[in-house]
C-alpha cells in the first residue's frame, strides 16, 4: 500500500504537467488529424476519409498509411518484447490484460471526443440568427452533450475507464511483479499502438477498396496494391543493402567484403527499380504541394550549410584573442534578435528592383546588368546560362536567393554564439599537447576542434533543418505577386489554404501532416546517420 500511495502521490504532482502536455501538445495534433479526415470549411462537414491526403499525394497516400499502420504494430511488438525481457516474464506479459483495458479506455475516450467535438464546434452555426442572450452558448453546449450518440459514447467511455482502473488496481495489488508501474505503462503503450495500428490499417484498406471500386466503375485499373507491394519491397531492399554494406565494411577478409558488397549493390539496383514505382503513384498529386516541397528543399539547401559554415568561422575567429571580440559578438548576434519585419524591410530596400538600389549599384561596379531581385522568379542558373538550361537545373528563383541571403544573415549570429559555447567546452590541454607534437593550426582545427564540436554541429544542423522547413515569417514578408511561385514554401501554401476567402481547413490540415511527415523523416535520418558519428569526447 505504501508503494501504491507513493506512486499515486508522484502522479498527482505530475498531473498538471500531463494535462498541459495533452491540451497544448497531443490534443492539437490529434484534432488536426481529425480535421484532415473531413470536408471542413469554417464549420465541420462530412467525413471523407483519406480524400484530402489523396488529393495531395495521390496513390502514394495508401502506401504511406499502410506502412504507418505496420509501424504502429511494430512499435507495439517492441513494447511486448520489453515485457517479455523483464525479470519476471510471466508477470510482465500478464500486464497485457490491464494494458488492453487501458488501451480500450483510451480508444473509447477518443471515440467520444470525435463525436462530441463536431457538435460543439457547430454551435456558432446552430445559433446563427437567434437572439444573443446570456447563457445561450452554455445551453447549446449541454444540448450537444445530451445528443444520443454523444451520450452513448460518453457512457461507454466512463464504463471503460472505471473497468480499466479496477483491472489495473487488481493487477497492481495481486500480480505485482518487478516495477509494476513500468510494466503497466509498457503494456498500455503496446495496447494503444496496436489499436491505433488496427484502426489505421482498417481505414487504409477501406479507402483502397473504395478507390479501386470507383476506378473499376469508370472503366479504369487502379494498381494500388501492386504499388504498395513494389514500393515496400524496394524500400526493404534499400534498407537491406544499407545493413549489408555496414556489415561488409567491418569484414577483415577481402573475399567476404567483395561478396557482401556485390550483394548490397544488387539490392540497391533492385530497390531502385522497385522504388521507381513512386512517380506513377504521384501522377495526379497536387502540383502545389510538390512545388512547395521543392521550394522548401531548395531553401533549406541554400541556407543551412552557409549559415552553419559562416557561423562556425565567425565563432572560431571570435574565440581567438582579438581586440573588441565582445563587441563583435554583440554585432553578430543583433540580426537574430531584431524583428523580422524591420530587417526584412531593410533587405527589400537593399535588393530593390530599381536601378538605384544598393544591390544593383554593386552589380554595376562589375559591369553586370541590373536585376529585378525580389520581383524575379526565374531560376538563378537559368539567369546565368540562358534558356539552354534544362528545366530541372534552373535552380532557385532569384527572389528565393535573396530570402536565403536574408535568412543566412539572420541566423549566423545565433549559430556563432552556440558554436562559441561548444568551443569553450573543449579542454585547452588538448591544443597544448598537439602543438608540442608539432600540429599546425589546420591540424588542430581538423583533428581536435571539428570532432569535439560534433555534438554542437549536430544540434545546430537539426534545429536549422527543422527551422527552414517550417520557415514562414520572412518568406511571407518578402513575397509579392511577382515572385509567389518561386518563393512559396509548403508552409506558405498551407497558410494560404486555410486563410482563403473560402478556407479549406481539412485540406490544410492534411498538407500540414505531409510537412510534419517530411520533417519527422529528416529528423530520424539525421539521428540515425549523423547521431552515430557524434563524438562526445
Amino acid at each position: 500500500m505504501r508503494i501504491l500511495r507513493e506512486n499515486l502521490t508522484a502522479y498527482a504532482f505530475l498531473l498538471p504537467a500531463i494535462i498541459l502536455i495533452f491540451l497544448f501538445g497531443i490534443f492539437p495534433v490529434a484534432f488536426a488529424f481529425f480535421v484532415s479526415l473531413h470536408r471542413w470549411r469554417r464549420f465541420p462537414d462530412e467525413y471523407i476519409g483519406l480524400a484530402n491526403y489523396v488529393r495531395a499525394l495521390d496513390d502514394l497516400t495508401y502506401v504511406l498509411f499502410f506502412w504507418l499502420a505496420l509501424g504502429a504494430f511494430a512499435f507495439a511488438l517492441l513494447q511486448v518484447r520489453k515485457l517479455w525481457l523483464s525479470r519476471e516474464r510471466g508477470k510482465g506479459l500478464s500486464y497485457l490484460v490491464p494494458g488492453l483495458a487501458n488501451g480500450g479506455a483510451i480508444f473509447l475516450f477518443v471515440n467520444w471526443l470525435t463525436i462530441l467535438l463536431p457538435l460543439i464546434l457547430d454551435i456558432p452555426n446552430r445559433i446563427r440568427g437567434q437572439e444573443r442572450v446570456q447563457g445561450l452558448f452554455i445551453s447549446e453546449l449541454f444540448v450537444s452533450l445530451r445528443v444520443p450518440e454523444a451520450t452513448e459514447a460518453g457512457n461507454l467511455f466512463l464504463l471503460g475507464a472505471v473497468a480499466a482502473a479496477l483491472i489495473s488496481f487488481v493487477w497492481w495489488r495481486v500480480v505485482k511483479g518487478d516495477e509494476p508501474g513500468h510494466l503497466l505503462s509498457l503494456a498500455t503503450i503496446a495496447a494503444t499502438f496496436a489499436i491505433a495500428g488496427a484502426l489505421t490499417m482498417q481505414l487504409t484498406v477501406t479507402e483502397i477498396q473504395l478507390a479501386v471500386e470507383a476506378a473499376r466503375e469508370s472503366g479504369e485499373a487502379l494498381p494500388i496494391w501492386s504499388q504498395i507491394i513494389l514500393i515496400s519491397l524496394g524500400a526493404l531492399a534499400l534498407a537491406g543493402a544499407y545493413l549489408l554494406w555496414q556489415r561488409a565494411v567491418r569484414q577483415d577478409g577481402n573475399r567476404s567484403f567483395a561478396i557482401q558488397a556485390l550483394i548490397a549493390l544488387l539490392l540497391i539496383g533492385g530497390g531502385y527499380l522497385l522504388i521507381a514505382e513512386i512517380p506513377r503513384a504521384l501522377t495526379n498529386a497536387d502540383p502545389n504541394v510538390w512545388q512547395g516541397l521543392n521550394v522548401t528543399a531548395m531553401f533549406a539547401i541554400g541556407t543551412v550549410p552557409f549559415q552553419l559554415g559562416i557561423g562556425l568561422l565567425a565563432a572560431y575567429l571570435l574565440f581567438q584573442n582579438v581586440k573588441g571580440k565582445s563587441f563583435f559578438r554583440i554585432v553578430y548576434f543583433l540580426p537574430y534578435i531584431m524583428p523580422f519585419v524591420a530587417t526584412a524591410i531593410v533587405f527589400n530596400i537593399l535588393f530593390s528592383h530599381r536601378p538605384t538600389s544598393p544591390a544593383n549599384h554593386l552589380l554595376n561596379l562589375f559591369a553586370l546588368p541590373a536585376q529585378k531581385w525580389l520581383l524575379e522568379p526565374t531560376g538563378i542558373i537559368k539567369l546565368i546560362f540562358g534558356a539552354q538550361v534544362p528545366d530541372f537545373l534552373v535552380g532557385p528563383g532569384l527572389a528565393l536567393v535573396v530570402i536565403m541571403i536574408y535568412t543566412t544573415w539572420t541566423y549566423i549570429g545565433y549559430d556563432a554564439v552556440v558554436f562559441l559555447a561548444g568551443l569553450g567546452s573543449i579542454p585547452g590541454e588538448l591544443y597544448e599537447a598537439a602543438r608540442i607534437d608539432g600540429a599546425s593550426e589546420w591540424g588542430l582545427f581538423r583533428h581536435i576542434t571539428l570532432p569535439l564540436l560534433s555534438p554542437t554541429t549536430f544540434f545546430l544542423t537539426l534545429i536549422a533543418i527543422i527551422g527552414t522547413f517550417r520557415a514562414f515569417t520572412q518568406i511571407w514578408i518578402m513575397r509579392n505577386p511577382a515572385n509567389q511561385t518561386a518563393v512559396d514554401t509548403l508552409g506558405v501554401n498551407i497558410f494560404e489554404t486555410v486563410r482563403a476567402t473560402d478556407p479549406n481547413m481539412g485540406y490544410g490540415s492534411a498538407m500540414s501532416f505531409v510537412l510534419f511527415g517530411v520533417i519527422l523523416l529528416l529528423t530520424l535520418f539525421q539521428n540515425r546517420f549523423m547521431g552515430s558519428r557524434v563524438n562526445y569526447g
